[in-house]
């Protein structure tokens, strides 16, 4: 992607998470899903202590306005894995290749970081962003728990 040209992913910081929790709440609600800020939605309270201090990492999707339309975190498991969380897309920008430049954009930051493994969970009404997963490889798993929206996991040897 060009320096200039929009939207353009950038780091994120904690300026940013009103505007990313904005963004989730309202994809989800899209689905049918509800928001969970007091468990599976508190790393939105504090992306950098959640994401950065972990050693992870969080970006947005953003417009020319400074209107944040996308957004994915890398959250450390361990070592040698991490979770892809909060990668949405707003409705309105789907379908022109910018869940693909998100995942892709994960999947390059997450082997700079080191990590061999990504894991994520989702609901099945999440359909597309399910196709986008498996086309780049990612095989269901059972995870140990599920969060409380979630009912697949997904994981991708990153070798």
């Amino acid at each position: 992607m060009e320096e200039n040209s929009w939207p353009r992913l950038r780091l994120a910081n904690n300026s940013d998470c009103g505007k990313v929790t904005e963004l989730v709440y309202g994809v989800l609600r899209e689905y049918g899903l509800k928001p969970d800020p007091g468990a599976t939605d508190v790393d939105l309270k504090d992306i950098e202590q959640s994401y950065f201090e972990r050693g992870g990492a969080f970006y947005v999707l953003e417009e020319a306005g400074g209107t944040i339309i996308g957004a994915y975190g890398l959250y450390p498991v361990d070592k040698t894995t991490c979770e892809l969380r909060k990668m949405y897309l707003h409705g309105s920008y789907r379908g022109k290749g910018l869940g693909k430049l998100l995942l892709e954009d994960a999947l390059s930051k997450a082997g700079q970081i080191g990590f061999k493994r990504m894991t994520l969970e989702t609901a099945s009404v999440l359909k597309e962003a399910i196709s986008l997963y498996k086309s780049y490889g990612f095989v269901e798993y059972e995870p140990e728990h599920l969060s409380s929206r979630c009912d697949q996991a997904f994981m991708l040897e990153l070798e």
